[in-house]
């Protein structure tokens, strides 16, 4: 049962390129193997056929994820982002009402959340939690571990 996801244009684009990489340069450099592998001899018993065939394997099973992903995923316009709120496609500034430290983070649809980069996804607790608020709200996020957090939106901005 697959169900539709949101992304932005830059995560389209990355999601295309990889689809790309993976169809044209990786497809032939699998199948380079395969044949030099045959070239070996006898395929009942020769390990580099089997490890090719197996990334082969994992390959097409990659490719057919990120296509299925592709299918399911509704682009959200920059144009059309509504910065009243948090949604998918804006940057949100918070100030955690504890600690007093500020961050800000993108919100993305669960295909492109990385949090090293501060894309949080609208499915993540925190991203969740942001989502459908305006400016100056107090939003209280369960955390993981630990006690909840109060984050203040000090600001929303397009992506």
């Amino acid at each position: 049962m697959s169900r539709q996801s949101v992304i932005t244009q830059e995560g389209l684009e990355k999601l295309k390129e990889e689809i790309e990489s993976l169809t044209t340069i990786k497809r032939r450099e699998v199948a380079e193997r395969i044949k030099e592998a045959r070239e070996f001899g006898d395929i009942a018993e020769n390990a580099e056929y089997d490890d090719a065939k197996n990334e082969q394997a994992l390959l097409e099973q990659r490719i057919a994820q990120l296509e299925e992903r592709l299918r399911r995923s509704e682009v959200i316009d920059s144009k059309d982002i509504d910065t009243s709120e948090v949604s998918v496609g804006t940057i949100v500034h918070v100030k955690d009402q504890k600690s007093g430290d500020s961050q800000k983070f993108q919100i993305v649809g669960s295909a492109e959340a990385d949090p090293a980069e501060q894309k949080l996804s609208n499915e993540s607790p925190i991203g969740n939690a942001l989502m459908g608020h305006k400016r100056n709200e107090v939003v209280s996020v369960e955390a993981p571990r630990g006690p909840k957090r109060k984050l203040k939106i000090t600001k929303i901005e397009a992506a």
